[in-house]
C-alpha cells in the first residue's frame, strides 16, 4: 500500500462520514422551516412542538456537520496539494461562495433563530430559519458545481498545463451540476422523511407500550394522556402522528424525484463517462441488456470471466438513450479507446511515484460500481416502500404494539442514508483512475483531465499519511459516538427534551431550587 492509497482511504472515510450529516441537515432543516411556517399561520401548538423537537435534533446534526466538514477543506492542502494546484483556478470561485454562505449566512441566521425565540418578531424569526436553510441549500449547490466540474470539465482553457476558467457561466450552469443538485436535494428530503417516520413510529409505540394510547374494537386509536410521564398529553400524540405521516409523504415524493433525477444523471454519465456506466452494469461486451445480476471475476481487466445471470433486454439502451435498440459500448470496447486517447502507461514523471511507467487500468473497481449502483436504487426503493406501508398501517391513528415492527422502523432510518452514501461512493469510485475525468462531450477541450495518481501531495510521506488517517479516524469515531448519544438522549426524551417547560415536575423543582439546579433545565434549553 502506498501514500496514494492511504490518502484515498482517508478522503473517502472523512467524506462519507461528513456526508451522513449533509442530507439530514438540508432535508430536516427544510422540514423544520415548513413546520414553523405552518405553526405561524395556524397557531396550532402541535406544530410549535414539532418545530422545537425536530429543530433541536437538526441543531445537533448541524453542529456535527460543521465540525466534520472543516476537515474537507484542509485535506486539499494536506494530502492533495497537486490536485489543488491543478483545479485551483476553477475551484476558487465556487468554494469561496460556499464558504461565504456556509459560515456567514447559515451561521448568522441560524444563530438568530436559536436565540431569537420570544425576542424577535414572529415573522422575522421565521425568516431567519428560512434564510439559514436556503443558505445551506445554495451552499450545497456550489459544492456540487465544484464536484461536477471534476465529472464534466467545462468553461476552461488549458494554459501552461493547468485549466483556467474562461466562462464562469458555463461552470456554474454545468448540466452535470444542475442534475446532481436536483438528485442531491431529493435524496436529502428522502433522508429527512425517513428520519421523521422512524422516530415518530418509536414515540407512538412508546405511547402504546406505556398504556397511554389504546385502540377500540375496530383498531382505531383512543388517545389518552399520562399523569406521571411528562409531556405525554393528547397533543403529544398529534405531534407524532402528524410527523410520521408528513415524513412518509415526503419520503415517497422524494424517492420519485430521485428516480427522475437519477435517470437524467445516468443519461449524462453514459455520454460523459461511458466507462463508469459500463462498469456499473458489468457490461463487458456491447449490447442493449441491463444486468440484474452478474457473477464472475469482475476485477479482471478484460471482463472475460463475467457472466450475466439475469438480464432485461433493451433496458440498458433505454437508460442511456430512451430507446430499446441502441447498442451500448461495453468495457472491452471502451478500454482500447481510452488507451488510444490517454495512453497505456502512466508517464515517466516523478509525480506518479512508483506508478510511473506502469500500465493504466481504466476499469474502475467493478464490484464497487456494480453493487454501489444497485444499493443506491435498492435502499431508496425500500425506503419509499416502507413509507407507503407506514401510511397504510397508521391510517387509524397509531402504530401496532409489536416490538419487532418498531425496531424495523428505526432500522429503516438507515435505508435512505445508505442510498445516499452508496450513490456518492459509486459516483466518485466510478471516475477512477481519474480525479478529473476527461469528457468527449467537452465542447472541444478534451485534454482537461488528471490522473488520481498524480494528484496526491508529493512531500507527504507514507508515515505522515498513516498518522493523519489514524488521527482523523479516531476523532471521527469519537464524534460519531457523541452524536449518537446526543441524538438518542433527546429522541428518547420526546418533546419535553426540547420544551422543558412541559415538565411540570421539573418546573416545580426549579421554583424551589432555582433554574439550572440539579434536575433543572438542560444545557441547551437556552436555545428555546
Amino acid at each position: 500500500m502506498e501514500a496514494l492509497d492511504i490518502a484515498r482511504w482517508q478522503f473517502g472515510i472523512v467524506t462519507v462520514y461528513h456526508f451522513l450529516m449533509v442530507p439530514l441537515t438540508i432535508g430536516l432543516g427544510t422540514l423544520v422551516a415548513l413546520l414553523q411556517t405552518r405553526w405561524h399561520k395556524s397557531g396550532n401548538e402541535a406544530y410549535l412542538r414539532m418545530t422545537k423537537f425536530w429543530g433541536k435534533v437538526f441543531l445537533i446534526n448541524f453542529i456535527m456537520g460543521v465540525a466534520t466538514g472543516i476537515v474537507q477543506e484542509f485535506q486539499f492542502g494536506m494530502a492533495w496539494s497537486e490536485y489543488s494546484r491543478f483545479v485551483g483556478d476553477v475551484f476558487g470561485a465556487p468554494l469561496a461562495m460556499e464558504a461565504l454562505l456556509a459560515f456567514f449566512v447559515e451561521s448568522t441566521f441560524l444563530g438568530l433563530w436559536i436565540f431569537g425565540w420570544k425576542k424577535l418578531p414572529a415573522k422575522i424569526h421565521l425568516a431567519c430559519i428560512w434564510i439559514a436553510v436556503c443558505g445551506s441549500i445554495v451552499s450545497a449547490y456550489f459544492i456540487l458545481v465544484a464536484n461536477s466540474w471534476m465529472q464534466h470539465p467545462v468553461g476552461v482553457e488549458m494554459l501552461d498545463g493547468r485549466p483556467v476558467m474562461v466562462d464562469a457561466w458555463a461552470v456554474f450552469t454545468n448540466n452535470t451540476a444542475l442534475v446532481a443538485f436536483f438528485h442531491t436535494i431529493t435524496g436529502a428530503m428522502a433522508v429527512a422523511g425517513g428520519f421523521l417516520l422512524g422516530i415518530s413510529w418509536y414515540q407512538l409505540w412508546r405511547r402504546r407500550k406505556d398504556g397511554i394510547d389504546t385502540v377500540d374494537a375496530t383498531g382505531r386509536v383512543i388517545v389518552g394522556e399520562s399523569a406521571t410521564i411528562p409531556g405525554r398529553d393528547k397533543l403529544d400524540h398529534s405531534v407524532w402522528i402528524k410527523s410520521l405521516r408528513i415524513g412518509a409523504v415526503v419520503a415517497m415524493i422524494a424517492f420519485a424525484g430521485s428516480a427522475i433525477s437519477g435517470d437524467l444523471s445516468g443519461k449524462l454519465m453514459f455520454e460523459q463517462q461511458p466507462m463508469k456506466m459500463a462498469a456499473a452494469e458489468a457490461a463487458c461486451h456491447d449490447g442493449t441488456s441491463f444486468s440484474i445480476l452478474s457473477l464472475g471475476d469482475v476485477g479482471a481487466k478484460d471482463c472475460s470471466d463475467v457472466v450475466a445471470v439475469m438480464e432485461v433486454p433493451g433496458l440498458l439502451s433505454f437508460l442511456a438513450h430512451n430507446d430499446f435498440d441502441t447498442n451500448i459500448k461495453g468495457v472491452n470496447t471502451l478500454v482500447p479507446e481510452y488507451q488510444e486517447k490517454y495512453g497505456t502507461h502512466y508517464p515517466d514523471e516523478a509525480k506518479y511515484g512508483d506508478l510511473a511507467n506502469t500500465e493504466i487500468n481504466y476499469v474502475p473497481i467493478m464490484p464497487v460500481t456494480y453493487w454501489g449502483f444497485r444499493m443506491m436504487i435498492g435502499f431508496g426503493g425500500i425506503a419509499a416502500l416502507a413509507a407507503a406501508v407506514a401510511l397504510w398501517v397508521t391510517r387509524k391513528g397509531t402504530v401496532p404494539q409489536a416490538t419487532w415492527l418498531m425496531r424495523l422502523a428505526i432500522f429503516g432510518i438507515l435505508a435512505p442514508f445508505g442510498a445516499n452514501a452508496a450513490g456518492w461512493i459509486f459516483t466518485e469510485m466510478g471516475r477512477q483512475p481519474f480525479v478529473v475525468a476527461p469528457n468527449p462531450a467537452m465542447s472541444g477541450v478534451d485534454q482537461v483531465f488528471m490522473f488520481t495518481a498524480s494528484a496526491v501531495s508529493r512531500g507527504v510521506s507514507m508515515g505522515e499519511m498513516v498518522f493523519s488517517l489514524v488521527a482523523l479516524g479516531t476523532v471521527y469515531a469519537v464524534l460519531l459516538v457523541v452524536e449518537v448519544k446526543l441524538l438518542t438522549k433527546y429522541i428518547r426524551g420526546g418533546v419535553v427534551s426540547a420544551m422543558p417547560e412541559l415538565d411540570q415536575t421539573k418546573k416545580k423543582h426549579d421554583d424551589e431550587h432555582g433554574p439550572g439546579a440539579e434536575g433543572g433545565d438542560d444545557v441547551l434549553a437556552f436555545a428555546y
